[in-house]
């Protein structure tokens, strides 16, 4: 198999990601129930008149998309991937309104056409004029995984050369209306969030969206190799160490070479269970988390991954993300663990470049 590159990274998400010094303004949040985007200015990006039919995701996807293909000098990439867990919900949502509303009668299609998972993939090749693969992966937490899963094997098949990949999930209010009723989301009552030690349920959810270019050739700008992914839709608590081991043994590594591990605490007492058998692991490893700063939602590890493409790039490891004390001079090899709500657990290994 020929190596991967990741060569651009942007990312949109609740901290300022798109300004060059996020890095030193990252900051965690553990009292409010939904944490939303710092949104850009999208007349800067996307004219006014389109602007306007396009839901949040959709938006928020056309610049991060921007962003990564001109890091990655690529005007047109070789195909489009795009990873989604709950889709462009807010057209979803006005449109069964309208059904309600009107009694199933005299209903415009627009926000049909527009709820559809696949609109972002579609609209970003529309400005582009891209007519190249174009495909969504609806797999919950591990749809970003699976979206990369298919650009690697494409690029390793010799069928394409630069793919764009991202991931993206927007908030919607009646949405988080059924999140607090269900106890998705944490009580007002169980705030502030202890990410890494609490004994409640639930979360506090986030949104962004993070788009990569994947490509077969190192660029001088090159953030990290894509080295593997694993992904099992269901995983015991006790199998957690062995899935982890055996990904480690197929790649050749011992627990020692992974310099970081990413971990997705997400203050959910119920999966955090998980994310504490695989720190055991990994003794002399940097441990990180993030949700404190990102928020739990479906394509959350898009997150993680924008942080260990800087991490990797930088060779430094914010303060705010640790989880132990562990330095180490140089860092070669990052694992990321991730999955919603005991559901949809992957692992991807990514390398310095």
């Amino acid at each position: 198999m020929s190596a991967v590159y990741i060569n651009s990274a942007a990312c949109i998400s609740v901290q300022d990601t798109l300004n060059e010094n996020f890095f030193q303004n990252l900051k965690p949040e553990n009292s409010s129930q939904v944490l939303k985007v710092i949104e850009p200015n999208y007349k800067e990006f996307i004219p006014p008149a389109a602007s306007r039919r396009m839901s949040k995701t959709v938006k928020m996807s056309s610049v991060a998309s921007q962003y990564a293909l001109k890091e990655a000098r690529i005007e047109n990439p070789d195909a489009i991937i795009v990873g989604t867990g709950m889709g462009c919900s807010q057209d979803s949502e006005k449109f069964l309104k309208n059904v309600l509303d009107n009694n199933e009668e005299f209903l415009t299609p627009t926000f049909f056409i527009q709820s559809t998972h696949n609109t972002v993939a579609g609209q970003i090749a529309l400005g582009l004029q891209c007519h190249a693969y174009n495909f969504t992966y609806v797999n919950t937490s591990s749809s970003l995984e699976f979206s990369f899963l298919d650009a690697k094997l494409q690029i390793n098949d010799g069928e394409a050369e630069n793919i764009l990949v991202g991931s993206t999930d927007e908030q919607t209010d009646r949405t988080m209306e059924l999140y607090r009723l269900n106890k998705t989301i944490k009580k007002e009552e169980n705030l502030p969030v202890d990410y890494l030690n609490s004994t409640t349920d639930g979360v506090i959810w986030g949104e962004g969206a993070s788009f990569f270019v994947l490509g077969k050739d190192k660029t001088e700008n090159s953030y990290a190799q894509l080295k593997d992914i694993q992904i099992s839709n269901r995983l015991d608590l006790e199998e957690t160490q062995q899935f982890i081991e055996d990904f480690l043994a197929k790649n050749n590594l011992k627990n020692d070479e992974i310099d970081a591990v990413i971990l997705g605490f997400s203050g959910d007492a119920k999966s955090n269970v998980y994310y504490a058998k695989a720190m055991n692991l990994f003794e002399n490893s940097a441990l990180l988390y993030y949700k404190h700063l990102s928020g739990e939602f479906n394509t959350a590890s898009g997150f993680s991954t924008f942080m260990a493409c800087h991490i990797l790039k930088n060779q430094e490891i914010p303060e705010v993300m640790m989880i132990n004390s562990v330095k180490k001079d140089r860092i070669k090899n990052i694992l990321l663990y991730n999955h919603l709500g005991g559901n949809d657990h992957s692992l991807v290994l990514l390398g310095k470049a």
